[in-house]
């Protein structure tokens, strides 16, 4: 009887053992594995000679299945943030481990010897792609250079218009101050004039006249000095060194005492509780004797329970006749 095989890339189990890599079915299955595999690995031989450098995304992340291998490879390969477009399939094509993997999977499965070069990558090839992409991180400086001088000179043009507005509003304002300036300085000058040219003139002065009718009224303000109060400048206390009398009296406690809290603290907690418990109703402040709980029958004792209603019947006998003898 053959033995048991188990085919990875039909990803069935056969018993006709390993004559199964012969069929038809399975060599159909292998050529379209293959061609799936061979879509990016000719889109990563396109790298070798033009490198592409791009800023790092979360979707440079994917990873790729290496038929040959039964591995999962990274299909770019990311520094910092930065990445190189096919980099991490390309090292992986390029390894030893995957061109022995690569022998034994073709030896196993019986592929076609012509296609087994296009999924290896030559170390002569694997140096030309790190000169490209030594050219490609080059290239990528210079645009990010391109693009940081381009935002700068944005910037100082939008800096440079946005001085241009203000501008444009302050200087009909400022000349509309300095025209006004000019004015007011005339006519202070001309008031002079004629103040001093009336003073020049011989004066007639009738003095009947009262000249506080004719000019501005103005406020005579005494001295306010307060009965039996001083002010700093006669010796006395200054008002921000007294102390008021709220600060003086001791008595006067501004909100609720330390004991006050405490029970609205215990207030607050027994909210919480179920309203309908046992006790809830209970006046804590009433006053109680010792022989506030009921007799039982010595329940809690030690013995048996029908011991201690017989004593307990004993005693009320007892109890009865002491009563009746008095």
């Amino acid at each position: 009887m053959a033995p048991v095989h188990h085919c990875p890339v039909c990803r069935q189990t056969f018993f006709c053992g390993r004559g199964h890599v012969y069929s038809r079915k399975h060599q159909q299955q292998l050529k379209a594995a293959l061609e799936r595999l061979l879509s990016q690995v000719e889109a990563a031989r396109k790298a070798v000679r033009a490198a592409q450098v791009e800023r790092y995304v979360p979707e440079h992340d994917q990873r790729c299945w290496c038929l040959c291998c039964s591995c999962e490879v990274r299909k770019h390969l990311s520094h910092g943030n930065l990445t190189v477009l096919h980099g991490g399939l390309l090292e992986h094509l390029a390894s030893p481990e995957h061109k022995k993997a690569t022998n034994r999977f073709w030896w196993d499965n019986k592929a076609e010897f012509q296609m087994k070069d296009k999924f290896l990558i030559s170390s002569q090839d694997y140096a030309r792609f790190k000169k490209s992409m030594v050219r490609g991180l080059d290239s990528y400086e210079e645009k990010e250079d391109e693009v940081i001088k381009e935002m700068a000179a944005h910037i100082r043009e939008v800096e440079h218009s946005r001085q241009e507005l203000v501008r444009s509003v302050l200087e009909p304002q400022a000349v509309a101050d300095a025209e006004e300036g000019s004015s007011a300085q005339g006519s202070w000058q001309e008031r002079n004039r004629q103040l001093s040219s009336s003073s020049q003139q011989p004066s007639c002065v009738d003095p009947e006249i009262d000249w506080t009718e004719t000019r501005q009224p103005l406020t005579f303000i005494d001295q306010q000095d307060l009965p039996g109060v001083g002010n700093i400048h006669s010796g006395a206390i200054p008002p921000w060194m007294i102390q008021d009398e709220e600060h003086n009296s001791e008595s006067q406690q501004i909100g609720p005492s330390y004991e006050e809290f405490l029970k609205e603290k215990e207030k607050e907690k027994l909210k919480k509780l179920p309203p309908g418990r046992v006790g809830a109703n209970f006046d804590h402040s009433s006053s109680t004797n010792a022989c506030w709980l009921p007799s039982f029958g010595r329940v809690w004792n030690n013995g048996r329970r029908w011991q201690s209603r017989h004593q307990f019947k004993t005693e009320a006998k007892n109890k009865q006749k002491s009563q009746g003898k008095s």
